[in-house]
């Protein structure tokens, strides 16, 4: 194969100066392949396409050498990395959605804890209540997940003056702005938290993580805002507390997803939904671009990839 093939979601001719050496095939998930999938090399997957259109061609790619996703959950593609040849590598979005799902988990809290829903449902019924609402300002928070979209997270935070981060992440280690404490730290720092929010990966140790102990080590009318994955929340649990008015959440994610109409998590008090949008914004598109771009020119010359999260058949998440 002399001239590998590279497949995008984008038309090529609107991405600029990519490397001359390769050729550039567009596919975002029609139902039929633009190309022979065995030419492939470099697969940037359809986004959000859905898990069943973003592993179709791989079973026709024998080839393929980086498989790069443009989110930052690569979870949907797992499970095809022991199919994938010895020398590929299975790439996600690395910072990319960090600043939109930091913006997102703000705008959640801020939202929530202001109830914003509930001044809505009063407009449109032209009714005027006051009342006095929990602030961000001098709460206690706690990140869940302390990656990148979790400092990002933090960035957006400090200017609001919360009283204090706690940051929480598979291990304990240091940070520029202080401890990050390990996940087995988690029932002692709970109690603490007026504000949870999860940030981390869905990987099989944290699915479920946030389950009926979590929760119930969380203190009264505390706030969960999940940016995550939903699978990382027990919906079962959440809507035990939530019904129980307990505990709020603010959820950009669910489980199951999309959410049925007639689930009752679109019903229970104290809950704000928003329909996955931490990443889809304005910014998405220039940023995904950028990373192609970077990705597509180390790979051109013969570079190591950035954003590597599994490599020949192994799990490096």
């Amino acid at each position: 194969m002399t001239t590998p093939d590279v497949w995008l979601p984008f038309p090529p001719a609107e991405l600029a100066s990519l490397p001359s050496s390769l050729n550039y095939v567009h596919w975002n998930g029609e139902p039929d392949f633009p190309a022979d999938p065995a030419r492939c090399a470099f697969y940037a997957v359809p986004y959000m396409k859905g898990a069943e259109v973003a592993v179709r061609p791989l079973a026709h790619m024998p080839r393929v050498r980086v498989v790069q996703t443009l989110t930052a959950g690569v979870e949907h593609m797992l499970p095809r990395v022991p199919d994938l040849p010895a020398d590929a590598v299975l790439c996600n979005a690395g910072d990319l959605h960090n600043t939109s799902t930091g913006e997102l988990a703000l705008a959640l809290a801020l939202a929530a804890q202001r109830d914003i829903p509930g001044a809505v449902r009063n407009a449109q019924q032209g009714r005027w209540e006051s009342a006095v609402r929990p602030s961000l300002a001098d709460r206690r928070v706690l990140i869940l997940g302390y990656g990148g979209i979790g400092g990002a997270v933090e960035d957006r935070l400090l200017p609001f003056e919360v009283a204090e981060v706690i940051r929480v992440a598979s291990r304990a280690r240091e940070s520029e702005r202080g401890p990050v404490h390990g996940i087995d730290e988690l029932p002692g720092l709970l109690p603490l938290a007026e504000i949870v929010f999860v940030t981390t990966p869905l990987t099989e140790a944290t699915r479920g993580l946030v389950g009926a102990e979590f929760l119930a080590r969380m203190p009264d009318d505390a706030l969960l805002v999940n940016v995550a994955r939903g699978a990382v929340v027990d919906t079962k649990a959440l809507l035990a507390e939530l019904e129980s008015g307990r505990l709020r959440a603010a959820l950009d994610v669910t489980d199951p997803e999309p959410l049925p109409a007639e689930h009752p998590l679109w019903r229970a008090p104290g809950v704000l939904i928003t329909p996955h949008v931490g990443g889809p914004t304005s910014a998405f598109r220039p940023r995904a671009e950028r990373l192609l771009h970077a990705q597509l020119t180390r790979f051109a010359a013969g570079e190591p990839l950035r954003h590597v999260v599994a490599a020949g058949g192994a799990s490096t998440v």
